[in-house]
């Protein structure tokens, strides 16, 4: 798996997201910028954004992924 595809699956499925990526296909890391993470948590953050790629984790496909998920006002 890319990371633009990762990348792609993630501005899917995350609505009106910002997602940058780095890394290789299989471990990588990704900052995740949505309003929808307004009053949510670090850990529901992060559920969010590993449930969109479960798929491609339970299958071994991405093997590793770092996640920062933040609000626009967070990283302004």
């Amino acid at each position: 798996m890319t990371l633009e595809e990762i990348q792609a699956k993630l501005e899917e499925s995350i609505e009106g997201s910002t997602v940058t990526m780095q890394g290789d296909g299989c471990n990588c890391s990704t900052l995740v910028v949505s309003s929808v993470f307004e009053g949510m948590g670090l850990l529901a953050r992060q559920r969010m954004v590993l449930a969109a790629v479960r798929t491609e984790i339970d299958s071994g496909e991405l093997h590793a992924l770092s996640i920062k998920a933040k609000t626009p006002e967070e990283v302004a």
